[in-house]
């Protein structure tokens, strides 16, 4: 339990609690940098390219409307995850209006490169099936209404509790008590923004540069406390008696 005080500081803390706090935050620190690695190999390659750029958000929230979901993940974020042969027979497939005719020649290359994590313990898409599979061959209009919302409910809640223990440790930081408040605020006020640019995209395109701004200021946010907390709680500076 985090006991906030005025005068407790994290240079007083016991070293139970520091060691606790410590972990708690090495490990939350590891958790972010996993979910930005996260974010890099999927939504960062949903243009084909490394690194994140504003088509990457776009592709991912409003859609490539010059082609179908099938074929943007084929050229982008699964491209390496078949051979280019089997690719190419895929891509001609989706670009024919997915014939049912020639499902018997398509529907095995899915079961035998896709099915494997696309299955039905996975919660994507069965493409091994033909309605799945011809659904995702029409046009890519982006994150449907549903995976907004189950995307953004479960980043909300995860990630305000993660801000709200980050932020009761760092509070009891020795600094200015402006910024504190100010630091303590922003990531709660980005990770908004952040979400709220995901429905935005979703409709207007050109909104795709708050996501960037959202995602960069509470990580700033973040890193600033983490780096006080730990030499707080471990620098002679302020845990001398």
């Amino acid at each position: 339990m985090i006991v906030m005080k005025d005068d407790l500081t994290l240079g007083k803390l016991s070293l139970t609690y520091r060691v606790l706090y410590t972990g708690f935050l090495l490990v939350m620190g590891l958790g972010l940098c996993m979910a930005g690695a996260q974010i890099m190999l999927t939504h960062g390659m949903a243009d084909g390219k490394a690194g994140l750029s504003m088509n990457d958000i776009i592709y991912s929230y409003y859609g490539n409307r010059s082609g179908s979901k099938l074929e943007a993940s084929l050229t982008g974020k699964m491209k390496d995850k078949a051979p280019e042969n089997v690719n190419f027979i895929l891509i001609k497939w989706v670009r024919d209006d997915a014939p049912v005719a020639e499902w018997d020649k398509v529907g095995p290359l899915l079961e035998k490169y896709c099915a494997s994590c696309h299955d039905a313990e996975s919660g994507l898409p069965e493409v091994n099936k033909l309605e799945v599979a011809k659904s995702l061959a029409e046009i890519d209009h982006g994150a449907s209404i549903a995976t907004l919302t189950r995307v953004s409910h479960i980043h909300l809640f995860g990630i305000g509790f993660i801000f709200l223990f980050v932020g009761g440790i760092f509070g009891m930081a020795e600094f200015n008590q402006f910024w504190k408040l100010i630091l303590i605020s922003t990531p709660f006020a980005f990770l908004v923004l952040d979400v709220a640019s995901w429905w935005l995209t979703k409709y207007w395109p050109a909104c795709a540069w708050i996501t960037m701004i959202g995602g960069f200021g509470y990580s700033l946010a973040a890193m600033v406390m983490f780096a006080t907390s730990f030499a707080q709680m471990w620098l002679p500076r302020w845990t001398r008696k």
